[in-house]
C-alpha cells in the first residue's frame, strides 16, 4: 500500500508525523514461532515483540503467514490508528464493542475483525473492517507498520497494523450500530506507565501469565482497557517509542513456554 504525505496545518506536527512515519516503515516484526515451517526456536524472555534494535534493521516488510500456519490457525487483524493531539501527543483510536455482540459486548477493543477469503493480506483486512464498523475511509491513513502476531485462547492468530492519519480533522466517523457502540481515543503513552494499571495472575495450560488491565477516565465516563487490547497496544507503544514498558510485561521464560504448548494443542486438533 503507498503511503502519502502527512498533512496538518501546523508543520512541526507534520514533521513529527512524518518522523515517526520513516520510523515504523523501517520496522522489521521478529518472526513468529509459530508463523514458520521450520522447528520450534528460542525466543527473547521478553517475547518475539520487544526488540528495540528492529526498528532500523530492514526496510522488508515481515514474511506473509506460511501456508501451514494459514491451515492451523483462523487469523483476524486489528487496526492502530494513530494520530497526534493539540500537544503533540500521540493517540490511538479505541471502540467499545456494542452490548448486543455475543462475544465480549460493551467491552473495549480496536477496530478490526477476522479476515475474509478475499483479503489480500492482514492490512487489507485491518482496513476493511476499521471501514465497515467505524467508517473509516482507507484513503485517510497510511498504514505503516505490521506487528507481530498474538494468539487467543481459542488459536485465534490476532495482527496488529499500525496506521497513521493524514488528516485526522478529515475523518467524520460513521459507527455501526450492531458492532460498535461508542469512539473514543486514549494517549498511547499510558500503555507504558505503571499508572492506573494493575495485573493479575493467569494460568493457561499451566503456564502463569499476566493479564493487565489500564483505566481511563475521559469526560466523566470509565472505560477499562484489558487483555488482547491492552497486551496489543502495551506492545505498540514499545515499538513506537521504542522502548520497554516502566512495569514487567510478562513472567520470565512465558514465550519460551507458550508456544510449545499451542503447537502441542494444534497437533491434537489434527
Amino acid at each position: 500500500m503507498e503511503t502519502c504525505p502527512i498533512r496538518s496545518c501546523d508543520p512541526i506536527k507534520s514533521l513529527r508525523l512524518a518522523d515517526l512515519e520513516r520510523q515504523l516503515l523501517l520496522y522489521k516484526a521478529p518472526l513468529c514461532p509459530l508463523d514458520s515451517e521450520g522447528e520450534e526456536s528460542e525466543v527473547d524472555d521478553r517475547g518475539p515483540v520487544f526488540s528495540p534494535m528492529a526498528v532500523e534493521e530492514s526496510v522488508v516488510a515481515p514474511p506473509s503467514l506460511s501456508r501451514s500456519a494459514r491451515f492451523r490457525f483462523k487469523t483476524a487483524a486489528v487496526l492502530i490508528c494513530l494520530f497526534e493531539d493539540s500537544s503533540g501527543d500521540l493517540r490511538v483510536i479505541l471502540t467499545k464493542r456494542s452490548s448486543n455482540l455475543n462475544t465480549s459486548p460493551g467491552e473495549v477493543s480496536l477496530p478490526g475483525g477476522k479476515a475474509d477469503e478475499g483479503d489480500k493480506d492482514e492490512k487489507e483486512t485491518a482496513i476493511r473492517e476499521a471501514k465497515e464498523e467505524i467508517g473509516l475511509q482507507p484513503d485517510l491513513v497510511s498504514v505503516v507498520a505490521v506487528l507481530e502476531p498474538l494468539f487467543t485462547k481459542r488459536l485465534l492468530r490476532v495482527v496488529p497494523v499500525v496506521c497513521i492519519f493524514k488528516d485526522k480533522d478529515a475523518f467524520k466517523p460513521v459507527l455501526n450500530p450492531a458492532e460498535v457502540e461508542e469512539l473514543f481515543d486514549v494517549p498511547l503513552k499510558m500503555f507504558l506507565k505503571d499508572e492506573n494499571r494493575r495485573a493479575e495472575d493467569r494460568d493457561w495450560h499451566g503456564i502463569k501469565y499476566l493479564l493487565h488491565f489500564f483505566d481511563y477516565t475521559k469526560d466523566d465516563t470509565k472505560y477499562l482497557i484489558w487483555g488482547l487490547t491492552a497486551a496489543i497496544l502495551i506492545r505498540a507503544a514499545a515499538v513506537v517509542y521504542q522502548r520497554p514498558p516502566s512495569f514487567t510485561e510478562q513472567y520470565p521464560n512465558y514465550w519460551n513456554s507458550l508456544f510449545p504448548e499451542i503447537r502441542k494443542l494444534v497437533k491434537r486438533c489434527h
